[in-house]
């Protein structure tokens, strides 16, 4: 069974950083192209970050010296750090994965509230 379970969100105060956590079973981690979303409410989901099975990142505008990601296919996991964290951060997390040769993320987790106070 293909899973993606992400952790680490929680409430933070503006400026102050958090790490997600996203664990992959059931698949054969080392070869999919990773990434991040988020959506905030009455938003429509976004793209944050992404990594290839070889390592080369993207971020989006929003987050492009704030936010990190990273894995580590020993342990099936990517990572988001994020830091300087502002209330438009705001949002649910999602972590997404998808084979090199699919062009959609086709495996999603179930979200992780970031909550960031002004």
């Amino acid at each position: 069974q293909v899973q993606l379970v992400e952790s680490g969100g929680g409430l933070v105060q503006a400026g102050g950083s958090l790490r997600l956590s996203c664990a992959a079973s059931g698949l054969t981690f080392g070869s999919y192209f990773m990434g991040w979303y988020r959506q905030a409410p009455g938003k429509e989901r976004e793209l944050v970050a992404t990594i290839t099975s070889g390592g080369s990142t993207y971020y989006a505008d929003s987050v492009k010296g704030r936010f990190t990601i990273s894995r580590d296919n020993a342990k099936n996991t990517v990572y988001l750090q994020m830091n300087s964290l502002k209330p438009e951060d705001t949002a649910v997390y999602y972590c997404a994965g998808r084979r090199v040769l699919d062009t959609k993320f086709t495996t999603w987790g179930q979200g992780t509230q970031v909550t960031v106070s002004s």
